[in-house]
């Protein structure tokens, strides 16, 4: 009844033109999608998805609840099973229930075939006896009537300090000797440029690169997929991506919360290593990469290294970092009074830094890229801010200085692409005002649900294609971009601005993006009727 309501509901005139898909539109594109990754060549045989740390939060919240959707959905191959490893004693069902227990919305009968393809093996990580166990196990449930190849992917959802000895006893005695074997690895991917480099060289004498899947779940999310179309697929915008247009990038990540329970391990990181240097880095590298030759994962990949290795590295005097303080009228606490925070800690929680690319295309564009926790809203964007329109003819008109032209592609949540331009206020006035030209997905596609992340890169595993994947070389570049920075931050003591937890973060960060040519457009709200919506 929900559905008819909606698909009775009135468009606005302005909306008649382009029909929004309906549901049984998306249905036929779903089942359409279905049919494409089951019929590739990689998909054939049965599957055995193997999930290493399987009684972890990780496990639970993400990798779990995303092969269900994938199940329910249609997007496995027919013969796959799921199993879970980890030190932990349990039994199939109590496993089983685990899983399962805090899900919503799930539909009963596939919920039934889904659990009933669910096994638990329990061992320990570095036992290659124990990972022989888990491969007998395997083999006998990796059957199907004409006997197809049996593939596996272990997904290694680890601490850092099992996970290497994991891989190896996994390589020793876990492998399938009928089909292909494939490994997700899952951040932090060192702790900067030498143990990344230590860590890539280990993983790379026990299986082949071809073999290893770099997960960084913003490579799955949609807007960061969109990029890839939005430069490459759109004529009007491809003659306005350079120097010669553009004053500055802001990529911001955003959050209003603060390490929930993860303090001992924030603590050890920071928020540089945290999301700047892996997913920060991710988004940057799509929005300013040449054309790569295809849309072949390798070719991609290798323009994101070119664009990565003429970043010249973050320095101190281009870099705000903060720390949040508690904010007795919300009743939040500082970090330091966090459990798990040492009471002298200097680990910043917010970093706001100007990255300069040196190539025909961006030289003298700041890249101003932002993260911060214990914030004012929950965000992820990038805003192209472009230069100011020469001598232009409507100073008289604009009420204060005339704001530039914005594109913003929103990453969450909202997802979202606008463009901030200016038009005539209706009436018999002639001045100039901000709107904006919006494609807001919620509005745009209705009956359209987004899917998650973790889906979305567990299909591109299963399907064998790298593109949503960080290389060894590219998480070499990241690396050496910061790890100067982390390293002067570290050996000096460097102590963060405070800031007050449910602010912008330190007034020193917005300084500095001042100072880089980025104006930020005060009175602009959205949607415009709205007197209470936060500034876009």
């Amino acid at each position: 009844q929900t559905l008819q309501k909606m698909e009775q509901a009135e468009h606005p005139p302005s909306r008649q033109l382009i029909k929004t898909p309906s549901l049984e539109q998306e249905k036929k594109a779903l089942e359409e999608e279905g049919a494409t990754l089951l019929s590739n060549p990689q998909c054939q045989g049965s599957l055995s998805v193997i999930v290493l740390g399987a009684s972890g939060d990780l496990a639970m919240k993400k990798t779990f609840p995303a092969l269900y959707s994938l199940f329910v959905a249609g997007l496995l191959p027919r013969w796959t099973t799921f199993v879970g490893y980890a030190r932990t004693p349990m039994s199939d069902e109590d496993f089983r229930h685990k899983v399962t227990k805090d899900w919503k919305n799930t539909v009963p009968e596939k919920l039934a075939k889904f659990k009933a393809r669910l096994i638990y093996v329990q061992g320990a990580y570095d036992s290659v006896d124990d990972m022989r166990r888990l491969a007998a196990k395997l083999c006998a449930v990796e059957v199907s009537p004409c006997n197809p190849p049996g593939n596996r992917i272990f997904y290694a959802a680890l601490p850092p300090q099992v996970f290497l000895p994991a891989l190896q006893s996994v390589h020793d005695g876990a492998l399938s000797t009928t089909g292909w074997n494939r490994v997700i690895v899952e951040k932090p991917f060192g702790h900067d440029l030498e143990s990344s480099r230590e860590l890539s060289a280990s993983i790379a004498r026990i299986f082949q690169e071809e073999h290893v899947y770099r997960i960084d779940h913003y490579l799955g999310k949609e807007m960061v997929l969109n990029l890839f179309i939005l430069r490459f697929a759109n004529i009007l915008l491809q003659p306005l991506w350079s120097r010669q247009y553009i004053k500055c990038v802001l990529l911001t990540f955003k959050e209003p919360i603060g390490t929930e329970g993860r303090a001992g391990y924030f603590d050890q990181f920071g928020i540089i290593r945290d999301v700047i240097q892996n997913h920060v880095m991710q988004m940057l590298s799509l929005f300013a990469m040449e054309r790569p030759v295809s849309r072949n994962a390798e070719d991609i990949r290798n323009e994101k290294v070119k664009v990565l290795r003429c970043i010249q590295p973050a320095t101190m005097e281009d870099t705000v970092v903060g720390q949040f303080v508690g904010n007795p009228a919300k009743g939040k606490q500082g970090y330091l009074e966090e459990p798990g925070v040492p009471h002298d800690s200097i680990c910043p929680t917010f970093c706001s830094s100007v990255l300069r690319i040196r190539n025909d295309r961006w030289d003298g564009v700041p890249f101003i890229v932002k993260a911060g926790k214990g914030l004012d809203v929950r965000k992820t964007e990038i805003r192209v801010q472009f230069s100011d329109v020469p001598a232009s003819l409507f100073a008289e008109e604009a009420e204060g200085p005339i704001p530039r032209n914005e594109l913003v592609v929103r990453i969450q949540p909202d997802e979202a692409i606008y463009m901030k331009i200016l038009g005539k206020q209706p009436g018999l006035t002639s001045r100039i005002q901000q709107t904006e030209l919006d494609l807001t997905f919620s509005s745009r596609y209705r009956f359209v649900k987004l899917p998650e992340a973790y889906e979305r890169l567990l299909s591109d595993v299963i399907r064998g294609d790298h593109a949503g994947f960080v290389r060894a070389d590219e998480l070499e570049e990241a690396w050496r971009i910061f790890t100067p920075l982390l390293q002067e931050l570290e050996q000096k003591r460097v102590r963060p601005i405070p800031y007050v937890f449910g602010s912008r973060g330190p007034e020193e960060a917005d300084e500095l993006a001042r100072r880089n040519g980025f104006v930020r457009a005060e009175g602009y709200h959205w949607p415009a009727a709205s007197p209470t919506a936060p500034t876009r």
